[in-house]
């Protein structure tokens, strides 16, 4: 099995507060996403890949106000999006909140957390409609909306239909251009790294570093404004 970083999650209180943070913050105007019509959310994209993370991506989430749900189909959204300690802290300014893993096998990732006590949610089956034509993903969602361990362990995400030939051919990434700006690393500090630590080794996941302490995400970022890192902090 291999798992490798595809994206960082900033959610913000609006998709325009996201746009003018990324502006202030970054130095680049983020380009164009989607909307995610089963959670009511939309979002704007840019690449961030490099050699040693060739899928990374960098997405600015928020609630898409003009997209409300029927009682029928309303479910907690992803990320924790509904938590109100979230809402209150991205209310303030926009946050690092969680990152997403790229695996050629999610129901193996799956199970394989399974079995060491970690539920990280359903496979959901989604899709969205992108420049380059219609992107199939399949990505594990708790019924309670919840990203575990402070954000600190990654959602995991199989790109493509089951059946695809070549799965990542419709990957955001081939689709983005050059922003500026480009991925250094990514840090994880956690009280239960350890936990984490077994969790990551048996998807085969690289690329993140890992150590014992207070939560904490921390993206360090090549950017037009020079390097930048941003950090969870804990939320």
């Amino acid at each position: 099995m291999k798992t490798q970083i595809d994206h960082l999650v900033v959610m913000a209180s609006s998709l325009e507060a996201g746009v003018q943070w990324c502006e202030d913050t970054l130095g680049i105007t983020p380009a164009a996403g989607g909307e995610h019509e089963k959670y009511g959310t939309h979002n704007r994209l840019f690449k961030i890949a490099t050699p040693q993370y060739p899928l990374a991506y960098f997405e600015i989430i928020a609630i898409n106000p003009a997209a409300p749900m029927s009682k029928r189909q309303q479910v907690t959204r992803w990320f924790d999006m509904d938590d109100p300690v979230m809402q209150k802290t991205i209310a303030k300014e926009p946050r690092l909140v969680h990152f997403v893993c790229s695996t050629d096998d999610v129901k193996a990732a799956r199970h394989a957390w399974r079995t060491q006590g970690i539920e990280r949610g359903q496979i959901v089956h989604a899709s969205r409609k992108s420049s380059k034509g219609l992107l199939h993903w399949q990505i594990t969602v708790r019924e309670d909306g919840e990203r575990l361990f402070n954000g600190c362990l990654p959602t995991l995400i199989q790109w493509g239909k089951p059946d695809a030939q070549d799965p990542l051919r419709l990957h955001p990434r081939n689709h983005l251009p050059r922003s500026g700006v480009s991925l250094q690393g990514l840090a994880v500090s956690h009280p239960s790294a350890a936990k984490l630590q077994a969790a990551m080794d048996s998807v085969g996941m690289s690329g993140v570093a890992l150590s014992t302490g207070p939560a904490n995400l921390i993206a360090t970022l090549q950017t037009p404004k020079g390097l930048v890192q941003l950090q969870s902090s804990g939320i």
